[in-house]
């Protein structure tokens, strides 16, 4: 079989026990080779694609449990030979917490806009953390699973999106923390609780845009490898997890509501600390997110001929 240099495959499959001519001369000059009595076997044809290539959602349902498979490995892998196990994807932001309630709630002094700041602030860490840690293992996922993507076709998306699906594992277990923390300030959370799915499908595909994005660059330009974590701790900062949007002066909105975190953060605190909802960032956060996700994934796509030559 001839190699051919594109990873995107037009496959050809023939089950018919009777062929017409021209089905017959179809296969022919495909290659497949036919049984006796007008039969055929089932023969994968790969060839290389032209031009732009949009993302293959059939493909990608076909093939959906090797995303599942992939969640599954990077959750084994990642608690494997630990003392606490899963603990850690409650450790992490429970720590933070307290360290950021001690130095920005006790000795800064930053408004919490009526909420206790420990609760204010883990309800900041909820979505960000998700992000985050997504963003930056997502970004270096390629690079670090060379040796799958040289081997065999597979849907090269579901490599990043898997970090995700992790993500979501701990966030799960973050949330159930969250909801003890509730119970101990006697803090209930309101109405706006019924949004949290959809908030957090917003927050999934922000990192997936993101995600997709980066890996996508990383591979070709391995600078990013330094570049990402430095920019996942200033974004930390440009985004409202330990301070409230209301500090911010009001000329400057609509440039901070540009992050896409600023609506989904602020939509977390409403919905969970039974704030008033900031719909306005929130739509602006939703546009951002479409933005970022169909130029991250322009950008995948594009990137991915040369993957199996570079990664």
């Amino acid at each position: 079989m001839r190699r051919v240099r594109d990873t995107a495959y037009t496959f050809v499959e023939t089950e018919h026990l009777s062929l017409n001519v021209a089905e017959a001369r179809f296969i022919a000059d495909a290659g497949v080779e036919t049984a006796p009595g007008g039969g055929s076997r089932v023969v994968t044809v790969i060839r290389p694609r032209r031009g732009w290539r949009g993302v293959d959602f059939g493909e990608l349902w076909r093939q959906r449990g090797l995303l599942y498979y992939l969640v599954w490995r990077d959750i084994k892998v990642r608690y494997k030979q630990t003392v606490i196990g899963a603990g850690w994807a409650v450790l992490q932001p429970f720590c933070s917490m307290v360290i950021f309630s001690i130095i920005f709630g006790s000795f800064a002094g930053i408004p919490s806009d009526g909420a206790p700041y420990p609760l204010f602030v883990y309800a900041g860490l909820l979505p960000w953390l998700l992000f985050a840690n997504a963003v930056s293992t997502a970004s270096q996922s390629l690079v670090g699973q060379a040796h799958l993507v040289k081997k065999v076709y597979f849907p090269r998306l579901y490599v990043p999106a898997a970090n995700i699906g992790l993500g979501l594992v701990d966030f799960t277990l973050s949330l159930c923390v969250y909801a003890g923390i509730m119970l101990w300030f006697a803090y209930p959370p309101g109405w706006g609780v019924l949004l949290l799915p959809l908030l957090v499908l917003m927050t999934v595909l922000a990192a997936l845009g993101t995600g997709v994005l980066l890996a996508g660059i990383t591979v070709v330009y391995r600078d990013f490898r330094f570049v990402v974590p430095f920019m996942v701790q200033v974004w930390m900062y440009l985004s409202p997890v330990v301070y409230p949007l209301t500090i911010v002066p009001e000329r400057y909105h609509w440039i901070v509501r540009l992050n896409p975190l600023v609506g989904i953060i602020g939509g977390f605190r409403s919905a969970l600390l039974n704030q008033p909802m900031d719909w306005a960032a929130l739509g602006s956060a939703a546009v951002v997110t479409i933005v970022l996700l169909i130029v991250g994934l322009a950008t995948f796509r594009r990137a991915e001929r040369r993957f199996a030559d570079i990664a």
